[in-house]
């Protein structure tokens, strides 16, 4: 049984890659390769770091949780709403790592970083208590879950939804089964101290007692 676990962790090393840094163009809405110029992307700007003050005394801002932090979630951008817990007194909002676009994962552990000038609202919602944080796009809404293992990441996003939909008329036993049916889930990071998972559901299928 040595053996075989000895072969198994052999199997999974990978040799290192040399470090490298790439500087990419941006010319209006486009992302242009550093090496294959005539390759170019559409720019999608988001920021990877958006929380309140924890309720502990200090966290890393790299520390994804669920104050939210360096969560790298592609949806925390311009047109959408952040919902965030206020666990001390004057919230101590916090944001920064700015990103002209990213994959899912943030793999090689830097998007396309970029400086920034962000505008943002706030509003108190005192009839609304969230135990991670959640999103809310034109056409969905979103938990997110940071934590490890990934597993765990995602449970925790799954379960904050389904509280949201229960706030939206569903029976939680209903809304598990519907998010098993239509829910989406895609990766904020898996390079930071906590990976991030987000938990969707588009709003049209969340909405259905609104319209009751």
């Amino acid at each position: 049984m040595g053996g075989l676990q000895a072969t198994r962790f052999t199997a999974m090393m990978n040799p290192p890659m040399e470090e490298r840094v790439f500087k990419y163009t941006i010319v209006g809405d486009r992302i242009f390769h550093p090496r294959y110029p005539q390759l170019s992307f559409e720019l999608e700007p988001f920021m990877g770091t958006m929380a309140t003050a924890p309720k502990l005394e200090a966290v890393s801002t790299l520390t994804p949780f669920d104050h939210g932090g360096n969560m790298d979630v592609r949806d925390v951008k311009a047109g959408n709403t952040v919902y965030l817990p206020v666990a001390v007194e004057g919230a101590y909002f916090f944001t920064g790592d700015c990103h002209a676009r990213q994959g899912d994962g943030e793999l090689c552990g830097t998007a396309v970083e970029v400086t920034a000038k962000v505008t943002l609202s706030f509003d108190i919602i005192k009839n609304m208590s969230t135990g991670w944080p959640r999103i809310e796009s034109p056409t969905h809404y979103m938990a997110v879950g940071s934590v490890r293992p990934l597993e765990d990441a995602a449970r925790i996003a799954w379960r904050e939804l389904i509280t949201w939909m229960a706030e939206k008329g569903w029976d939680e036993v209903h809304a598990y089964q519907m998010l098993t049916q239509v829910g989406e889930m895609s990766l904020g990071n898996m390079v930071d101290t906590n990976y991030s998972m987000v938990a969707k559901i588009e709003k049209r299928y969340a909405d259905y007692f609104k319209s009751k």
